[in-house]
């Protein structure tokens, strides 16, 4: 079974972006960049769903996701924005977990990614109010066309349509603080390795420490 380096690396981040390729190349898996996203209310609820990860970004280190700001993770995240996530890929034997500080794109992000949406895809996040109760699939629907027709009414200087971001929707960059590495040994012998590393807020984000890391026990 293949294990970690023998001498771990400084920067725990080009392995795992090596990984989320590897994941992606060996197509055994739906969705690849898959990750479960853990986060905590401000009355100390714990929940998760998965998300995407959408870009790793190795140096300074961040890994960006898209969702609807007003949903329960971007409310959770407004309320304390520490958070955790995990990426399992069964058929590969490989796992990891990280943490860190999520916090809101730069809208140029955000506008940026939104554009590369498709058409049905972007009407569908001005349609959704995420997560609040709903009457019927119906009334879904109904609510999708009558969105779409309103934006096909926005139209550039070509006549082309050009749907804006909504303000409710983005991006956060998850800031990482602590990465462990997980890879299936013989007689449960597993291999892991853990990275920590500290984060000072800045005005352009984070200044980061070098990482430290340590071999775990299974």
């Amino acid at each position: 079974m293949e294990q970690l380096p023998e001498s771990l690396p400084d920067n725990p981040l080009p392995l795992l972006n090596e990984w989320l390729k590897h994941a992606k190349a060996a197509d055994v898996l739906p969705n690849p960049d898959a990750m479960t996203l853990a986060t905590v209310s401000e009355s100390g609820a714990v929940s998760a769903r998965i998300i995407l990860c959408k870009m790793l970004v190795e140096e300074p280190g961040y890994l960006i996701f898209y969702t609807n700001y007003e949903s329960p993770k971007g409310i959770d995240i407004g309320s304390g924005s520490r958070v955790a996530g995990v990426f399992h890929w069964d058929k590969l034997d490989r796992q990891v977990r990280i943490e860190g500080i999520a916090v809101r794109s730069p809208d140029d992000e955000s506008d940026a990614y939104f554009a590369t949406r498709d058409k049905e895809s972007q009407i569908g996040a001005w349609t959704s109010v995420q997560s609040q109760p709903l009457g019927s699939r119906q009334e879904l629907k109904d609510k999708h066309v009558a969105t779409a027709r309103k934006l096909a009414d926005l139209q550039d200087e070509s006549g082309k349509t050009e749907i804006p971001r909504p303000p409710f929707w983005g991006g956060y960059r998850i800031w990482i603080d602590k990465v462990e590495f997980w890879c299936r040994g013989e007689a449960r012998l597993h291999d892991r390795g853990c990275w920590t590393r500290s984060l000072e807020a800045s005005d352009r984000g984070f200044k980061v420490d070098d990482w430290t890391c340590t071999r775990l026990q299974p």
